[in-house]
């Protein structure tokens, strides 16, 4: 055991991250300033502060769904289920509000009820040893069915305008009252949901890369067996990956459904492929134990303002549909050729 305690404690996951991965990031990076620059020579409205904002936002709950994504997928496995999940935590914090909880305490059951989606998850996969796959996808099944029955599938309204504060309010807004009674506002400030993403990603950077579940997750996706015999507990790693995962659904939940202030059962279709992209573009390998959380932000905005900028050149949301899933396949294309590489 000590000989094996030891293997544990020198792995180290930038061991994993072959030269390859490094530059399928900045590769990613620089196809993320080509998009700005090039959205930005189209419209000018482009840069404009407000369509800043509009992208931080869009991107907030794509970004958390990503980090979670991404800690799935570096154990090698899949969680189509997040889509359903995020809708399932929305509508029971909005209950919990409507039931006469304060909107905080609310949310925090809302992030449970996320967290025990994913620990079904991990339990389904690692005791039952279905794949991740059919499991997920199961679960994205049971959550939608969930959060439509329980509410009859009519949006849960009249929340308050403390539901919103959260996916509406910002830091250092700045609004001045003008002569007529109208507000002017001078800044808008930074949203909230741009915070609490920049915070859970360097929160999950830094559980990735300097705390020992992170050690664990990448040796797990690298190479199971091999992580098993130097006494890495896999199963549980892969339990603790799928409770993040849905744990960081049901907060992206509560973001969207207060950017809405109305909880919609129906909410978060295809946001489970998006996230994936998001991680995939960013470098993360479907094959497990290679990826990064910087990487996933950067595919997050690319996604973000890819869909942003598309809107604002009158593209058709079907055609977007159609570049995005290009995109996905070129990036898991470069993977595959990065891993026969």
């Amino acid at each position: 055991m000590a000989e094996a305690s030891q293997h544990t404690q020198a792995f180290d996951p930038r061991r994993l991250v072959p030269g390859a991965a490094e530059i399928h990031r900045l590769s990613a990076l620089l196809t993320l300033i080509l998009l700005i620059l090039g959205f930005g020579m189209a419209s000018s409205a482009f840069f404009s502060v407000n369509n800043a904002l509009t992208i931080l936002l869009q991107t907030s709950v794509i970004g958390l769904l990503g980090i979670g994504l991404t800690m799935v997928i570096l154990t090698g496995g899949i969680d189509l289920s997040v889509g359903s999940v995020l809708a399932l935590s929305g509508v029971i914090t909005a209950m919990c509000v409507k039931a006469g909880l304060p909107v905080a305490p609310a949310m925090v059951f809302g992030i449970l009820a996320g967290a025990a989606c994913g620990a079904f998850n991990g339990f389904v996969i690692t005791r039952m040893r279905i794949p991740p796959f059919v499991a997920t996808l199961g679960m994205m099944l049971i959550a939608r069915g969930l959060a439509l029955q329980i509410t009859g599938a009519v949006p849960i309204s009249g929340l308050g305008s403390g539901f919103g504060l959260l996916g509406n309010g910002a830091l250092f807004r700045m609004v001045e009252m003008q002569d007529n009674g109208f507000p002017k506002v001078i800044f808008p400030g930074i949203p909230y949901p741009a915070i609490l993403l920049l915070i859970v990603a360097l929160a999950a950077a830094y559980l990735l890369r300097r705390r020992q579940i992170g050690r664990h997750i990448y040796a797990t996706g690298s190479n199971e067996e091999a992580a098993r015999l130097s006494g890495v507990r896999v199963d549980q790693v892969k339990l603790t990956a799928y409770t993040m995962s849905g744990a960081l659904a049901g907060l992206a939940g509560n973001v969207l459904m207060s950017r809405l202030v109305t909880a919609q059962p129906s909410e978060g279709v295809m946001y489970e492929l998006d996230a994936i992209a998001a991680a995939v573009i960013g470098g993360a390998s479907l094959s497990g134990g290679v990826g990064t959380i910087s990487g996933t932000m950067i595919g997050a905005f690319i996604i973000g303002i890819l869909r942003n900028g598309l809107n604002m050149a009158g593209v058709s949301a079907f055609i977007q549909q159609i570049v995005i899933g290009l995109v996905v396949i070129g990036a898991v294309w470069i993977d595959q050729v990065r891993n026969r590489q």
